[in-house]
């Protein structure tokens, strides 16, 4: 029997639509966009006979001739595919159609299934989603349609996406757009075959668009057959986990695990969407899921997935798995440490592309009706890998030189009359290229992508290296190059030594490799990935990534001690010499830490970290929190006094509002000691007689105004101690996860049952979670959900005497875990030792979750823009 792979599901999915995006014009949101990436799948779309692929939110007027040549046809086939909800994606697919006039029918595919439109609170769509957005969908563009051709009598050549007014309620109103068809890229002879087929196709309005709506629910990112996380530009990565009240951290972690049973009204649209992809990634995979959960949004969503089950289900065959839920916030301190992992290396390290639209300011409208957090912004997973950094400085003049030409020869070709304009911006364009480098063109088309499809003689790079350590990732890494040296007979002079892998080993092989177009482009896999580790093991990365190592393992140790006061001592430590690292780059002019060192945000994370392991291990020392009140009263006035010196270190959403006060009197403390420095330097004979008489008015002035200064330094004081109070009262929460969480009451989780003598090295929660499930050990809180049919079959069964057993997750040939929250590299790996030393090798493991999450992440979900706090 074939092993589960949920990239090669995907991809097939993708053939089963082949006849829909035959000859189209396809459009891909950003979601889909990811997730299409990350599986490879640009060149089976190419494959299976579509035009061209383009960004729905980033669509523009040329794409209407992106694939035209000689003997071509406008196309009048659009596809959509979305990740989103399609009350979010109308306003883009209209604009899509208004472009496109020439289309006669349009597909769209949507990773939200209809129960899930129904289901969700902000959806303006019903029961029937798919069939209602059909007719308003043709409706809207129909209205376009009849005032554009009113209009055009009117004015010539007016554009359609100029018109585009939307009325409907629940829909957002499009934005203007600032693009036409008079971009300098779009030479005259291209306008005119733009505007030939506007008129042409005005003549034609009154033709019928066909429309239809499809449900494609397998948009997801896979790493690896066997690890995905989802889109985070998706409506369902992006829908938030937690109403806020007093058991939530963050709209994008799921609440504390208190036991107390949730109405339906308030499950979170997150749990809702969450569920319905789940439920029908199984289906795709035809895969029949026995359901257990732990955590209480878990047992939500295991509900949730247990009332969509039906006969239909029980009927068709389908290979049995078992589906685990796992709540994030039973385990926060493992994706908030830095763990020994090169992919949570790579990804803290590498940039991230800039979204181009936000979603979440064009639906606020409505959620502030409602008082309920809108959609969160996640961190991108598409990251930018720097290839241009791998060639050599003179190559970036040459490149550009030779692309520019091009340009220029297409231009005078096509229209030699009225190209002049833009061979001068060309010209122009050169001489700025020769005296600068271009940095934006470089980031734009000189940056890689991680695909989990590309191999190594049929092993996938990503998921080789996704559970493999720092050193022995890279390692293999160079192991990898110098194979694809050899195969290229390339020669590169470089001391390598034997169990390690350095940039300077790295470096000229990547160089070498990628000299020539042709090795580049047999060899962009590893050229990709090895541009990525070399940002990874780049010194100004790995040194602050070892001082978080160092930090956190130092924390770990002292957390193990019998009392609190060592790990207060620590963390106040940490602050303060994060504070003075502060200090030294105010000074400077550089708000970057130095190369090493830890900077204020990241002492607040290990702070965090501190508080966690305080909680587990000394949950009594003090009447609220872990520490005593003079410990903790030591930690609040380090912060107090850090945040006052420096304020341009603690850019936090906790002190939003009061930055600009404490900015303004950092600025006036300042200028008063200048002041008080000049005064000294002034000789006592340069008075005169009248200025002696006025003096002792001035000092009545003064010793007001110095009142007021003391006045309001005392209440900027006391705002800011209020605000650090707060921030500390959520580090309480934070420490309570232990004895909050049901599931860790009893700690059958806690360090100490680890099987490791060093603190350091004691595992994550999945580790221990699955390590007890597969040797079939009572696990706390692990809830079973047996679905409609299920109970009904056992009840009858059951009056005969021939009740069954509650069926075991380990008795699963395949096993789901998905993470509800996020995962990390750390996490695959140990997931991967688990299964490993269960001893069960017939068990496929695959491990899913909300998202990525590296150690920034976790500080922007508890303490940044995305934090409840």
């Amino acid at each position: 029997m074939a092993l589960v792979d949920v990239t090669k599901s995907c991809l097939d999915s993708i053939s089963q639509i082949s006849e829909h995006i035959e000859g189209s014009v396809l459009y891909l949101d950003a979601g889909s966009t990811q997730s299409f990436q990350f599986m490879g799948a640009f060149p089976l779309l190419l494959n299976h006979g579509v035009r061209a692929v383009c960004s729905l939110e980033n669509m523009c007027s040329l794409d209407t001739v992106v694939d035209w040549n000689a003997n071509s046809d406008p196309g009048r086939k659009v596809v959509v595919i979305t990740s989103r909800l399609l009350s979010d994606a109308h306003r883009y697919i209209l604009r899509c159609l208004s472009t496109h006039q020439a289309v006669r029918c349009c597909t769209v595919f949507t990773s939200i299934s209809e129960v899930a439109h129904s289901a969700y609170a902000d959806s303006p769509l019903g029961t029937d989603a798919f069939h209602e957005y059909e007719s308003l969908l043709v409706q809207d563009y129909e209205e376009l349609v009849r005032k554009s051709k009113e209009n055009s009598r009117q004015t010539e050549g007016s554009n359609l996406k100029d018109e585009i007014k939307l009325e409907d309620e629940g829909w957002s109103r499009l934005a203007s757009s600032e693009e036409d068809l008079s971009r300098p890229e779009a030479s005259s002879r291209a306008r005119d075959f733009i505007e030939e087929n506007l008129i042409a196709d005005t003549e034609d309005v009154g033709k019928k668009l066909i429309v239809s709506v499809h449900h494609f629910p397998m948009i997801l990112c896979p790493f690896s057959p066997r690890v995905f996380v989802l889109p985070s530009e998706g409506s369902v990565g992006e829908a938030y986990l937690s109403v806020e009240h007093e058991d939530a951290l963050s709209p994008g972690l799921p609440p504390l695990s208190t036991g107390l049973p949730s109405d339906g009204d308030d499950i979170p649209p997150g749990a809702i969407l969450t569920a319905n992809f789940l439920y029908h990634l199984a289906a795709k995979m035809d895969l029949k899921m026995e359901i257990f959960s732990l955590g209480d949004l878990s047992k939500t969503v295991g509900k949730v997935m247990t009332d969509m089950s039906s006969l239909y289900d029980v009927g068709r065959r389908k290979r049995s798995a078992g589906l685990l839920l796992v709540d994030r916030t039973l385990d926060l301190l493992t994706p908030c440490c830095h763990g020994d992992s090169l992919v949570d290396c790579m990804f803290s390290s590498l940039p991230r592309r800039e979204k181009a639209t936000s979603f979440t300011h064009l639906k606020s409208s409505q959620t502030q009706l409602k008082h309920s957090p809108s959609n969160l912004e996640r961190a991108s997973l598409d990251v930018q890998i720097p290839l241009a950094k791998i060639l050599r400085e003179e190559d970036y003049n040459t490149d550009h030189f030779r692309l520019l030409e091009n340009i220029e020869a297409f231009l005078c070709g096509l229209d030699s009359g009225n190209s002049a304009s833009q061979v001068l911006d060309l010209i122009n364009l050169k001489n700025k290229i020769h005296n600068e480098k271009p940095l934006q063109f470089e980031n734009e088309v000189f940056s890689g992508s991680f695909v989990s499809t590309e191999n190594f003689l049929g092993t996938p790079y990503l998921e080789a290296i996704l559970d493999r350590r720092t050193k022995d990732g890279t390692i293999l890494v160079k192991k990898w190059l110098q194979e694809a040296l050899r195969r290229e007979k390339i020669t590169v002079n470089v001391k390598s030594r034997p169990g390690f892998a350095t940039k300077s080993e790295l470096q000229p092989m990547v160089k070498a490799l990628a000299k020539t177009q042709s090795s580049l482009l047999r060899n962009k896999g590893i050229i990709q990935l090895a541009a990525a580790a070399l940002v990874a093991v780049d010194e100004c990365n790995s040194a602050r990534w070892e001082a978080f190592i160092s930090a956190e393992k130092l924390l770990n140790v002292v957390s193990a001690g019998e009392t609190s006061q060592s790990l207060a001592a620590q963390i106040g430590d940490l602050i303060h010499k994060s504070a003075l690292v502060g200090l030294h780059g105010q000074k400077n002019g550089k708000l970057e830490a130095s190369q090493g060192l830890l900077s204020f945000q990241d002492a607040l994370l290990l702070m965090i970290s501190g508080y966690i392991l305080a909680g587990e291990n000394f949950p009594t020392s003090g009447s609220e929190g872990p520490f005593s009140w003079q410990e903790e009263q030591l930690l609040k006035d380090s912060i107090v006094e850090a945040i006052l010196e420096n304020p341009s270190i603690a850019k936090l959403k906790f002190l939003h509002g009061l930055m600009d006060e404490i900015e303004t009197n950092l600025r006036n403390i300042k200028s008063e000691e200048s002041k008080e420095t000049s005064s000294d330097q002034i000789d006592i004979d340069d008075f005169d007689d009248d200025e002696w008489g006025k003096w002792g008015d001035e000092d009545v002035d003064n010793k007001d105004d110095s009142k007021e200064q003391v006045y309001g330094d005392m209440q900027l004081k006391l705002e800011l101690r209020d605000r650090v109070d707060s921030l500390f009262k959520f580090l309480h929460k934070l420490s309570s996860l232990k004895s909050r969480n049901i599931p860790l009451k009893d700690g059958a989780f806690s360090a100490e049952n680890n099987f490791s003598g060093d603190p350091y090295a004691s595992r994550g929660l999945l580790y221990k979670l699955l390590t007890r499930i597969l040797s079939k050990n009572d696990v706390p809180g692990l809830e079973y959900h047996s679905s409609t049919v299920g109970q009904l079959f056992k009840s009858g069964f059951r009056r005969f005497g021939l009740g069954q057993a509650k069926p075991s997750l380990a008795d699963q040939n395949i096993i789901l875990v998905f993470v509800i929250g996020g995962i990390n590299g750390v996490e695959v790996r140990e997931a991967q030792e688990a299964l490993s030393e269960s001893g069960r090798p017939d068990i496929e493991l695959i491990l899913g979750g909300t998202t990525l999450l590296t150690p920034d992440d976790m500080l922007d979900l508890l303490l940044g823009k995305s934090s409840y706090f």
